[in-house]
C-alpha cells in the first residue's frame, strides 16, 4: 500500500471530448487506486507546441489524438519513447492497408477512425433536402447554406478529413471540392465540436466530420445519422509516451489500460462511440448491433491514407485553408451563391456568352491558388516546416500567405461579377 500512496498523477495532454476522458479517467483511477489521470485538454497543433516548449523532466506524460501525422510529427523530434511493450497482442497488425500500432513502437493505435458526413434528420425534413452520400454532393445547389465544417487549422480531425478528401480525389480536383463545399456552407466552426454540436442541435442541417462524433450523436438519441463516403480511410487514433516526461512508469499503465479488453470495452459508450482496435470477435459479443466494423469499413475505403504525405504538407494544408476560406469565407460564399443562381438561369436560357462568363467565374472561385507541381516541391514545403525561429522563412511564410489572402479576396470578388453578368444574359 506504501507504493501506491506514493503513486503519482499521469498527464494525458488530449484533443478528445470530455465524455471520452472522463469515462477513462474514473474507470482506470478504480482500477489503479492511487494513480490520478490528469487531462490537459488542447487541439493537436496546440498540444505539439505545448509538449515540444517544455524541458526534458518537466514534460506531460501521454499524447492522445486522432492524428497519425502528428504522432509522426512527435516520433521526428525524439519526443516519443518506445511503447511496444504494453501492446495488446490481440490487436491485428493493420486495419486495410494501415498499420495500426507504429512498426518501430513510438505508439498504439488505441481506436479506430474514418471520415464522413453527418447529418440532422428533421432538420433534412423541414428543408426537403435529400440524403447526402458523397463529398461531392456537397457541392449540390441544394444544400447552400445547410452544411458545416471546421478548419484544419483548428482541429487535428478536421485536419484528418481534409487530407482525406485531398489523398483520395488528388490535390487539384480535392482542392475544388472543398472551395465548392465551403462556398456552400453556413459556416466555419472555431472548433471541430461545433460542427456536431450545431447539426445535433439543428443549427446546421450537414457536417462534415470524423465518424464518432456521428455516430455519438445517433447512439445517444439525437435525430442524426451518418455515412462514410466512397472516398474515405479508416486510421487509428494514437496513444504515446512523451519522452523526458515527469511520471513515464505509470503512464505506461494507463496507455496498456487503454487498449486492453476493458479500456477497449469503453469506446462503445454511447456517448463515446468509437471503432475499438480489437476487432469484434475479441470484445465478447458486446458490440451493439449497428455498430460499424471498422475492418469491414477498411475493405472498401477507396483512400489508402499516407501520413508521411500528410505530415509533409500539414502546415501548407493548413494555411491554405484559412487564407483561402475560413479568411475570406464570407466571399467565397457570395461568389458561390451568384454561381448557383446564374446556373440556374442558364439552364433554363441558355447562350453561349452567359456559359462563357460562368465558366470564368467557377475558374477563379474554384480553382486553388497553389496547383500540384508546387505542393509536391520539396523546397515549398520545407519553408512550412521550418523551425518557427528562421526569421527568413518566416517571412516568407508570411509573404505567401498575405498573397493568398488577397488574391483570394480578389478572385472571389471577380469571380461574383462574371457570375452576375452571365446571369444577366439569361434575362
Amino acid at each position: 500500500m506504501a507504493g501506491a500512496a506514493q503513486a503519482g498523477t499521469v498527464t494525458v495532454v488530449t484533443s478528445f471530448p470530455k465524455e471520452l476522458t472522463q469515462a477513462y479517467k474514473v474507470a482506470f483511477e478504480k482500477a489503479n487506486p492511487g494513480i490520478k489521470l490528469e487531462i490537459l485538454n488542447k487541439s493537436t497543433v496546440q498540444g505539439i507546441s505545448y509538449v515540444r516548449e517544455l524541458p526534458v523532466g518537466q514534460r506531460p506524460d501521454i499524447f492522445w489524438a486522432s492524428a497519425p501525422d502528428a504522432f509522426e510529427v512527435l516520433a521526428g523530434q525524439k519526443l516519443l519513447e518506445n511503447v511496444a511493450a504494453q501492446a495488446n497482442k490481440a490487436v491485428p497488425e493493420k486495419v486495410g492497408n494501415y498499420p495500426i500500432n507504429n512498426p518501430q513502437g513510438l505508439y498504439l493505435g488505441q481506436a479506430l477512425a474514418g471520415y464522413g458526413l453527418m447529418w440532422n434528420t428533421r432538420y433534412m425534413a423541414a428543408n426537403k433536402l435529400p440524403a447526402p452520400a458523397q463529398w461531392s454532393d456537397l457541392m449540390k445547389p441544394v444544400y447552400f447554406g445547410h452544411a458545416a465544417m471546421s478548419a484544419p487549422s483548428r482541429s487535428g480531425t478536421t485536419h484528418l478529413t481534409v487530407e482525406t478528401l485531398l489523398q483520395g480525389e488528388g490535390w487539384d480536383k480535392g482542392w475544388n471540392q472543398l472551395l465548392q463545399i465551403s462556398g456552400n456552407s453556413a459556416a466555419i466552426t472555431e472548433r471541430s465540436f461545433g460542427v456536431p454540436d450545431g447539426v445535433n442541435n439543428g443549427q446546421f442541417g450537414i457536417g462534415l466530420v470524423i465518424d464518432f462524433f456521428g455516430l455519438a450523436g445517433k447512439f445517444s438519441g439525437f435525430p442524426v445519422e451518418f455515412v462514410y463516403p466512397d472516398v474515405t480511410a479508416v486510421v487509428p487514433a494514437n496513444i504515446g509516451l512523451i519522452s523526458g516526461s515527469k511520471n513515464p512508469e505509470e503512464a505506461r499503465k494507463f496507455i496498456a489500460y487503454s487498449v486492453s479488453t476493458e479500456g477497449q470495452l469503453l469506446l462503445l459508450d454511447p456517448k463515446i462511440s468509437r471503432l475499438p482496435v480489437l476487432p469484434p470477435s475479441a470484445l465478447g459479443g458486446k458490440v451493439p448491433p449497428a455498430y460499424p466494423n471498422p475492418f469491414e469499413i477498411a475493405k472498401r475505403a477507396k483512400v489508402h491514407f499516407d501520413s508521411d504525405l500528410s505530415e509533409a504538407r500539414y502546415n501548407v494544408v493548413s494555411s491554405m485553408f484559412d487564407q483561402t476560406i475560413t479568411f475570406r469565407h464570407k466571399e467565397l460564399k457570395a461568389a458561390t451563391k451568384a454561381i448557383h443562381d446564374a446556373t440556374a438561369a442558364l439552364a433554363k436560357k441558355p447562350n453561349a456568352q452567359g456559359q462563357a462568363l460562368l465558366k470564368q467565374a467557377r475558374d477563379l472561385a474554384f480553382t486553388p491558388l497553389v496547383g500540384t507541381s508546387m505542393a509536391n516541391d520539396k523546397e515549398f514545403l520545407a519553408l512550412f516546416t521550418s523551425n518557427k525561429k528562421d526569421a527568413a522563412s518566416n517571412k516568407q511564410v508570411t509573404g505567401l500567405e498575405d498573397r493568398w489572402n488577397t488574391q483570394a479576396r480578389d478572385n472571389y470578388e471577380r469571380a461574383r461579377g462574371f457570375a452576375e453578368q452571365a446571369l444577366a444574359t439569361a434575362r
